[in-house]
């Protein structure tokens, strides 16, 4: 009989997410892997970032003052 259930389990590291493949596997369950999207703000965030480099909007710091720049 088929279950009319769904199940969704979201793995923290690649070794869940293998173990819950292999477990899929070995009770022969049929089962989909879907990538989480990123958070829209994010991507924005570094679309803008991407935009400001090529326009050349960065700042460069010298290796001998990056101490100072961080403020350590």
């Amino acid at each position: 009989m088929k279950t009319q259930d769904i199940y969704i389990l979201e793995p923290n590291t690649s070794e869940e997410a293998n173990a819950l493949k292999a477990f899929a596997k070995a009770l022969k369950i049929k089962f989909e892997v879907k990538e989480k999207p990123y958070n829209p703000e994010f991507v924005a965030k570094i679309l803008e970032s991407q935009k400001q480099a090529k326009e050349g909007k960065v700042t460069r710091v010298k290796k001998e003052n990056l101490k100072e720049f961080l403020g350590l």
